[in-house]
């Protein structure tokens, strides 16, 4: 019976020791195999719910061995997330963003309208705008957010003057021309100018064979040459990424932008939200915070972003 006991607290210590090194180093899991590595990565917070449930095992059993193994996934945990929790409020900010997968089947436009008019948001960044949904999306937000820029699906309503509209080709190889999902605006916010990116890289799936992902992979690339080479001192971008910001899939946009230090705003689905796949991430102006806000019509949540552009 020693043995047999001897050889559960291995495996106890195996898993939480498992589940530090998955934590730590989650960017040695390979891509190349279904994606595996950013299927890991964009749940990788949720590895930490594994950290109570192997404590309580080891408590119950008491497997003094196991428990004292736990420490370790937790550490990690908080080393790489602890932060998110614990950073204080951001204090003053300059711009505020609501970015929001509107959903192309959205049933209330107007509603959802409403709702992003009633953050206060003085920019209001959109995907999946259908040409059905645009009159009530400008009936509802077109008097106090008079500036607006549309291109495809995308679009973006602005209490600021824009200029220097353009639409941006992040289209990947093989996708028909028809597919516009980015543009380019520059914003003459109180705080100066900035220029904003609204974007809805492409949609991933998860299937028996992995994620499939290299579309929006090679969207995600695209994008973040043509950031690389804006000139722009303040630079805001603003969409649906189909990512989280640990994805690697995602490094050659993330890398060259900074992600908000608080909240976890976890995004999609809207009825049960487990990651963040909408983002607002500055380069040259500090997303200081970003908050999920509640559920409108559509299968993501609107993300509300502050930032500071002095």
């Amino acid at each position: 019976m020693a043995v047999v006991g001897r050889s559960w607290d291995t495996w106890r210590v195996s898993g939480a020791l498992g589940v530090a090194g998955l934590l730590a180093l989650h960017s040695a899991v390979p891509n190349g195999i279904g994606r595996l590595g950013s299927l890991l990565e964009t749940f990788l917070p949720w590895l930490g719910a594994a950290i109570p449930v192997l404590a309580c095992v080891a408590l119950v059993t008491r497997s003094w061995a196991g428990l004292l193994a736990c420490l370790a996934p937790g550490a990690v945990w908080l080393w790489m997330f602890g932060g998110v929790l614990l950073s204080s409020r951001p204090g003053p900010y300059d711009l505020t963003v609501v970015q929001h997968n509107v959903a192309d089947d959205n049933a209330d436009p107007a509603g959802t309208a409403g709702a992003l008019l009633a953050t206060g948001a003085g920019l209001i960044t959109v995907e999946e705008l259908t040409p059905a949904a645009r009159p009530a999306y400008q009936r509802v937000l077109g008097s106090s957010h008079p500036h607006r820029a549309l291109h495809g699906t995308v679009g973006l309503w602005s209490a600021y003057p824009l200029s220097d509209v353009r639409p941006v080709d992040i289209r990947p190889e093989g996708f028909p021309e028809s597919w516009r999902r980015a543009l380019r605006a520059t914003v003459s916010a109180p705080g100066g100018q900035v220029a904003v990116y609204v974007v809805h890289l492409p949609s991933v799936r998860l299937g028996p064979t992995g994620l499939a992902s290299a579309a929006r992979d090679e969207s995600a690339a695209l994008l973040g040459a043509r950031i690389a080479a804006d000139p722009a001192g303040r630079l805001l971008v603003a969409g649906d990424l189909n990512g989280t910001v640990q994805d690697r899939g995602l490094a050659p946009l993330t890398s060259r932008l900074h992600a908000p230090p608080t909240g976890f705003a976890f995004s999609w689905p809207a009825g049960l939200p487990v990651a963040r796949i909408d983002q607002v991430l500055g380069r040259g102006a500090e997303v200081a915070e970003v908050s999920a806000l509640e559920a409108t019509g559509s299968d993501h949540l609107p993300v509300l972003g502050r930032v500071l552009l002095r």
